[in-house]
């Protein structure tokens, strides 16, 4: 028998993909299966960020007298009604994961002692192990993080209504994401980042996110001293003394693997679990998959990393590949980006993207998103790409794949393209194999 504990995207993968070659497989979720993906992470920024786009179209068709009037949310109704998709999509993935000859267990603990495996208080006999145990919500070493008031994505759900005034900490994607949909909604929001916000974004990339990002409070490389407040939070105070009224927090400041179950296995000092390119653990038998080993922490990683350990596990030795992954924001427009890593030299063109579906009226404003493609001069090569624009995600999942085959500039001749369509890396993309036509002759 082969048991996975963990039912989020990388365990739920690697179990069926062993099950489905005939292997008895024992899947242990302590929860629903789906983990934080479903749960409290992509899909719930998913339901709250198509509401949040609702009301900017709105607010935009009716500054332009179109419409008479924006829409007000219900912030309960809204919470209830992402709970009940959630058990639906939920119980999809139960049924799907069980047809594919997977047993289930909930609501038990599943540990490891080295290379020994507990479901419960019982130990049982494994040929082999994935460990996809997830991560959680990286708690600062902030005073007041206890206050009442305080959340982080994990415990938003308990937040009964939209406050006035919220401050969210954090610089990175996630911190955008809420920041960004509560903002929609009406609140006075305040971002505080201890460095930069959106670092790691090229920079044409990261000022198109801060037109999405217009009307919130931006503080970088400000430090947070406390979060203050009689039992409920009412204030967050910064290094430098200033204080911001506040009647919620929200905590946006990373993840820390969850591997306290798991022990005798090597661990990095955040608790990573160590494994080689195969998902190898360092102990015979053991792999581990997912959040708990860490960065890249997206979802697509580690459903092919499941599938990477479950393939190793039946003898065909398989390598984890991270080059090309896409990743994503999700602000009044997504933003997708995806990277070979070859070619440092590389020439950058951008351009405004084109009006299509989900931008047509933002034109009127002047603005209809951004293209930007990166090129190896000297062979054509496509080795980066970025779009925000709606449905940037999408572009970017199957740019990255053909990036990571090689493909060129010149290549784009032979692509017909939907139109409309807000996709501006197809333009980009044939301009460059022109300019470099023209540089050779």
């Amino acid at each position: 028998m082969i048991v996975v504990i963990g039912g989020g995207p990388a365990g739920r993968l690697g179990a069926m993909h062993l099950a489905q070659t005939g292997k008895e497989v024992r899947l242990v979720e302590q929860r629903s299966i789906g983990g934080q993906c479903l749960h409290e992470r992509c899909m719930t920024i998913c339901a709250l960020n198509e509401i949040a786009r609702l009301i900017e179209c709105a607010r935009t068709q009716r500054d332009l007298g179109i419409l008479d009037s924006v829409p007000a949310v219900s912030y309960p109704a809204i919470r209830k009604r992402i709970c009940e998709v959630q058990e639906k999509l939920s119980s999809v993935l139960d049924a799907e994961t069980r047809r594919a000859g997977v047993e289930v267990v909930y609501g038990v603990e599943g540990r490891l002692e080295g290379n020994r495996v507990f479901i419960g208080d019982e130990e049982v006999r494994a040929d082999a192990v994935i460990a996809a145990t997830g991560s959680r919500s990286a708690i600062p070493d902030i005073p007041g993080t206890d206050l009442a008031g305080v959340y982080t994505y994990q415990t938003l759900p308990a937040m009964p209504d939209l406050p006035r005034r919220m401050v969210v900490i954090g610089g990175g994607v996630v911190a955008s994401e809420f920041a960004h949909v509560f903002h929609a909604f009406g609140v006075e929001v305040e971002m505080i980042a201890r460095h930069g916000l959106l670092r790691d974004l090229d920079e044409k990339m990261r000022s198109a996110a801060l037109r999405d990002l217009a009307g919130i409070g931006i503080r970088e490389e400000t430090a947070v001293s406390s979060i203050e407040g009689g039992g409920r939070v009412s204030s967050v105070l910064l290094a430098d003394g200033e204080e911001i009224v506040a009647d919620a927090v929200l905590l946006a400041t990373g993840l820390v693997p969850n591997s306290e179950m798991l022990q005798g296995l090597e661990k990095r000092p955040d608790g990573a679990v160590v494994v080689d390119t195969r998902m190898r653990t360092s102990v015979p038998g053991v792999y581990a998959a997912g959040d708990v080993i860490g960065p890249p922490y997206l979802t697509p990683a580690a459903r092919r990393e499941g599938v990477v350990a479950a393939e190793n596990i039946l003898g065909r030795e398989t390598v984890m590949n991270y080059e090309g992954i896409p990743q994503a924001m999700s602000l009044r427009y997504d933003y997708a980006f995806a990277a070979t890593g070859a070619g440092a030299e590389g020439i950058t063109l951008s351009a405004p993207a084109p009006a299509g579906p989900g931008s047509f009226w933002d034109v009127a404003g002047g603005w209809a998103g951004l293209a930007q493609v990166r090129v190896d001069p000297a062979t054509g090569r496509l080795i980066g790409a970025s779009a925000a624009v709606p449905g940037a995600s999408i572009l970017l999942s199957y740019v990255g794949y053909l990036m990571k085959r090689g493909i060129t500039v010149d290549d784009f001749d032979d692509i017909v393209e939907v139109h409309p369509s807000t996709d501006g890396v197809y333009g980009l993309a044939r301009y460059a194999a022109g300019m470099l036509k023209k540089k050779n002759e």
